[in-house]
């Protein structure tokens, strides 16, 4: 498997993929989503990874970066030095991906005060890391996110909180009278590699990108001069593990 590449991949060079992007301004529309539940099964073949590297995917990962903007990782590149570090090495990370060996950067540690008093920490990767983990979410959210629920509002294309409170005022204008606000202390903190790897390998066949996603959760930390290992929790401040909100939900009584 790590030996199959599509004609077309080794064709890629990114200098016209950026000169592309630099051409277009528009925005990216989020379609509507129709959650529904369907029953586990392989989401995609063994040819995921050719579609993370493919052409336009990394163009709107590029253009969705950029306007994400944010810190540097612990390389120190910036967003803004993104595009020419990608001319110059995109080929050799591209090859990478393809067989399977990218090795991730550890993401630095930033803490963040809270609303209601205490540090939440993140995580910022570097923004190469960032660029792959969008390309790799732009493949992996479409076959996902038709399987979660109506009622979940939380980092979904076409989704928001102001949705959510939307639902709650809905339900308490047909006559219920309880809404409630439900918050997990640290669970991302927490999530259990097995078990979140175990999951994903249900719907994605292509161990590239299965050893891809464990190398992102295994990558480590840098904090005060040390890079210290991570065995659980997902670091918040990518594209896969975006930072978390407060979502209402509503619930009937």
């Amino acid at each position: 498997m790590n030996g199959q590449r599509l004609t077309e991949q080794l064709q890629l060079a990114f200098t016209p993929v950026d000169a592309a992007v630099s051409a277009s301004a528009g925005r990216d529309g989020a379609e509507p989503v129709v959650a529904k539940c369907e029953p586990e099964r392989p989401a995609v073949a063994n040819s995921l990874m050719e579609a993370v590297c493919e052409r336009e995917n990394l163009k709107k990962a590029l253009r969705r970066v950029k306007a994400n903007k944010g810190s540097p990782g612990i390389d120190g590149i910036t967003v803004d030095q993104l595009s020419d570090y990608l001319r110059a090495h995109w080929p050799t990370h591209r090859d990478e991906l393809l067989g399977g060996t990218y090795t991730p950067s550890p993401v630095r540690r930033v803490e963040i005060p809270k609303p209601d008093g205490g540090v939440r920490k993140l995580g910022i990767p570097t923004v190469l890391d960032r660029f792959i983990q969008q390309a790799v979410l732009q493949v992996l959210q479409p076959a996902f996110d038709p399987t979660f629920s109506t009622h979940s509002y939380g980092f979904r294309p076409g989704r928001s909180a102001h949705q959510a409170v939307a639902a709650a005022q809905g339900h308490l204008a047909s006559g219920f009278r309880w809404v409630v606000d439900l918050d997990l202390e640290k669970f991302f903190d927490r999530v259990n590699h097995d078990l979140l790897m175990g999951r994903l390998a249900r719907r994605v066949s292509d161990t590239r990108v299965l050893t891809l996603v464990r190398a992102f959760l295994n990558a480590g930390v840098l904090e005060d001069g040390l890079v210290s290992a991570t065995e659980e929790g997902t670091p918040q401040g990518g594209p896969l593990t975006p930072r978390t909100q407060k979502v209402t939900f509503s619930l009937s009584a």
